[in-house]
């Protein structure tokens, strides 16, 4: 998984693959997501994140019971 911000235009991006995207979607104004052939969600692009308040990105390391 790849994660990059570009703090001059305030856009996330997120690689989950590197498999081909077949397919693209805008889900709103500031998400759009491109899609594998198997349905597989490759990478999203948030636009405006630390604007509406999903950048940065808060991550927390857990271990099970």
């Amino acid at each position: 998984m790849e994660t990059v911000y570009y703090p001059d235009d305030d856009i996330l991006y997120i690689r989950f693959s590197d498999k081909t995207i077949v397919r693209e979607v805008s889900r709103d104004w500031h998400v759009n997501i491109a899609y594998a052939a198997d349905g597989d969600i490759v990478e999203m692009t948030i636009l405006d994140a630390k604007t509406i308040g999903l950048y940065p990105v808060r991550t927390e390391d857990k271990r099970a019971a």
